[in-house]
């Protein structure tokens, strides 16, 4: 491939991946998660940037974060919670998500699935402000009956999930997001996370940080020693990049499970008090979706 066609590949890429707003609706997916000093960040950036562009949201910030906001959903009695600190080889969780300090409409239905270790995510874009009524209303409904594109039905298996699990809206959780896409591979992504906070939330379904209410989450004692940034590599399944199995080697990374719904709803245990009086018996088992409709 001559250079000229490889800057021409490199531009349509940016132009067509370079935002998190346009994160495929169906992603499977790896998802490596390490920690680590926050001194590290600009020597991997250097490493990347041959490889991959800032998305549109990094772009845009002047230091490159970004404020990401996800309202994370669970069962009266912390099902998915609970399947995480098992470690149930098959488990989900729900949330929903939006950007910035003072986020406004889109907002984003997300669930992640996981099985073992690979990653797949539905994320359907809704545009609703009454965001309680978005996810308890059936979605033909909404849709006038209209034939259900992939937005319409990752939106309608949040719903589904929503109603069977009893999920209701429990932690916010917020961090800063410096985000990469790869400029050559089809999909492939890393970002580092800063300054993890969060603030108990199960009155309202709208992700939107009350500034009052936040309180920090990225204690010492989360992190390994020495560390204070969450770093994720993230690819399709069929294929890793040479440059990303390049980085880990040349970093020394070490690959290790760091769950933000997790961390920040132990703090709401610290100063709250949740776990009062769960009654596990009362959970509802795995709940399967048709995955021929995925």
């Amino acid at each position: 491939m001559s250079a000229i066609a490889q800057q021409e590949k490199v531009e349509t890429v940016k132009t067509e991946k370079h935002s998190a707003s346009k994160t495929p609706q169906v992603l499977e997916r790896y998802e490596l998660k390490y920690t680590i000093p926050l001194d590290m960040v600009e020597p991997m950036c250097r490493f990347i940037e041959p490889y991959c562009s800032l998305d549109e949201y990094s772009e845009k910030s002047s230091d490159n974060y970004y404020i990401v906001n996800s309202l994370y959903f669970d069962t009266p009695n912390l099902h998915f919670f609970y399947n995480k600190d098992y470690e149930c080889l098959e488990r989900f969780n729900m949330r929903i998500r939006s950007y910035g300090e003072s986020p406004q409409p889109p907002y984003f239905l997300e669930i992640k699935k996981k099985r073992r270790d690979i990653i797949k995510k539905y994320r359907a874009k809704i545009f609703e402000t009454d965001v309680k009524k978005a996810v308890e209303v059936r979605w033909d409904h909404l849709n006038g009956g209209k034939p259900r594109d992939k937005n319409t039905k990752n939106a309608d298996l949040f719903r589904n999930l929503h109603f069977t699990y009893g999920a209701e809206p429990k932690v916010l959780v917020q961090y800063k997001r410096k985000a990469y896409f790869s400029n050559y591979d089809e999909y492939a992504r890393v970002t580092f996370d800063i300054n993890l906070r969060s603030m108990e939330q199960t009155d309202s379904y709208v992700p939107l940080p009350v500034e009052s209410r936040m309180y920090p989450a990225d204690y010492e004692n989360v992190f390994d020693i020495g560390t204070s940034v969450i770093l994720e590599l993230k690819c399709y399944t069929s294929y890793v990049p040479l440059w990303m199995m390049d980085l880990i080697r040349s970093f020394n990374l070490r690959q290790r499970g760091f769950s933000k719904y997790q961390t920040c709803l132990f703090r709401a245990f610290e100063k709250y008090g949740y776990l009062t009086s769960m009654n596990m018996s009362t959970v509802p088992g795995i709940y399967e979706w048709n995955t021929e409709e995925e």
